[in-house]
């Protein structure tokens, strides 16, 4: 990386940029428009058995313009910042916004609705360590994985990164702001085997502040412990069970949901959730929150993309669904008001119900899911059907693996069926939640 790599990207230049921009398109006669421009850096690592696999670096920017014509759009980008490429920029946009078709939800937010104060977000922590160190690092972690077990027999290598962003969004209608943000990782893919075959998981940490990443030794012997507990996987028959989704892979269930309670999904009436808005969608146990403003958190924005204001809010209340995902456009579209959300949610953190453990008792006969396969999700209906590895559950103790399995049942109905939330809340997502129980799926087995 650069010299000046742990430092702020300089963000008055981007300032200046954009407000020439927006100048720029409406001279040539755009009616609105809106523009960001990002840089971003960064480097990423790899070593397998103790030698550096890949070495790369990157150092990228972005310019992207969208003019309104009336009420027609036009959008395109550059990476090329030159007076002439810009001119030639905004022409295409004001081109292709005349030959489009009018469409009557498409503009710039509502002014009353665009930030106008924000608290500046924890988001941005500069790490000034060599390459050289960080692929010691990735040493490190690599061959404590190595050594925990002698089960482990290879390795698919540790990796480790870091990329510090900036980015400037401004509009026609007043709004400009933009932010640095950073963040690092590390992991750790290794194999184990014994008489009955081979198996491979991984483990990972990320967080934007690099003090708060785990050790390279912690990463390396959790990726080999959750490996070599997967040996002697058996296979189950065809039944139905109750399920425990564990933490890392229970946000899924939440990202069914915000997906299913997105504009774009409602508008085009593909949501399982249609029509859904004040009414109960889940046990009374469920409660999701969204927080925008979180420290150091992976979603965290006090402004949209669109440069709206978020707001920290209750999403799905004791089961009930309390509000949507809408951007201006979707809101237009459905005769409503924009949440905030344009770009997605924002720090989704379902509330936690039971200890962990007390929620194996509570299951007491059933499967821990770790890992889920595929892509048998139907956002239309709800149906779900994936294929899934895990652990059979006894007595509330976890007994020994099994694989070659499937579950499947209907996003609507699993989401009501929810028993529990454990407190083992997986922290590395945008959607914070703890292991979830749910009162019976169909396994498919032999």
């Amino acid at each position: 990386m650069s010299e000046n790599s742990g430092r702020k990207l300089e963000a008055s230049s981007m300032e200046s940029l954009v407000q020439d921009v927006l100048e720029r398109a409406k001279r040539l006669g755009a009616t609105a428009a809106e523009v960001e421009v990002s840089k971003s850096q960064g480097e990423s690592i790899s070593v397998r058995q103790g030698e550096v696999e890949t070495l790369e670096f990157n150092q990228d920017s972005d310019l992207s313009l969208t003019v309104y014509v009336g009420k027609r759009k036009g959008n395109v980008s550059s990476t090329d910042y030159s007076s002439t490429a810009i001119d030639m920029l905004v022409e295409k946009a004001i081109a292709i916004a005349r030959y489009t078709s009018e469409d009557p939800a498409s503009g710039l937010p509502e002014e009353q609705d665009l930030a106008k104060v924000w608290p500046v977000p924890e988001l941005f922590f500069p790490w000034e360590v060599p390459p050289q160190t960080m692929i010691e690092m990735a040493k490190v972690c690599e061959a404590r994985a190595l050594s925990t077990d002698r089960r482990i027999t290879n390795s698919e290598g540790a990796s480790i990164s870091r990329h510090q962003s900036q980015f400037m969004y401004a509009n026609s209608a007043g709004f400009m702001g933009g932010y640095p943000t950073s963040d690092y990782s590390m992991s750790c893919s290794v194999i184990a085997e014994d008489e009955q075959g081979m198996q491979r998981d991984y483990w990972y940490t990320a967080a934007r502040n690099p003090d708060k990443l785990d050790t390279p030794e912690s990463v390396g012997w959790k990726a080999a412990q959750r490996t070599v507990r997967r040996l002697g996987a058996r296979k189950l028959s065809t039944q139905t069970l109750p399920v425990i989704f564990e933490s890392p892979i229970a946000g899924s269930l939440i990202g069914h949901l915000v997906g299913a309670a997105s504009g774009s999904s409602l508008y085009r009436k593909t949501s399982f959730l249609q029509d859904q808005l004040g009414q109960v969608i889940a046990a009374p146990c469920f409660n999701l929150k969204e927080d925008p403003f979180l420290a150091e958190g992976w979603a965290s924005a006090p402004f949209d993309n669109e440069g709206v204001k978020t707001h920290a809010r209750n999403v799905v209340e004791n089961g009930v669904l309390k509000g949507y995902f809408l951007g201006s456009y979707s809101a237009r579209k459905l005769g409503m008001k924009t949440t905030g959300n344009a770009g997605g949610a924002h720090n989704l953190s379902l509330q936690t119900t039971h200890h962990y453990n007390d929620l194996l008792k509570q299951m007491d006969r059933g499967l821990l899911i770790t890992e889920l396969m595929g892509h048998g999700v139907n956002g239309v209906t709800g149906d779900y059907s994936r294929g899934a590895f895990g652990f059979w559950v006894e007595d509330g103790i976890i007994q020994y693996p099994v694989e070659e399995f499937a579950i499947a049942g209907n996003l609507k109905e699993m989401y009501r069926q929810i028993l529990g939330i454990g407190d083992d809340v997986y922290t590395l997502s945008s959607r914070l939640t703890g292991s979830i129980l749910l009162g019976s799926m169909m396994i498919a087995g032999d």
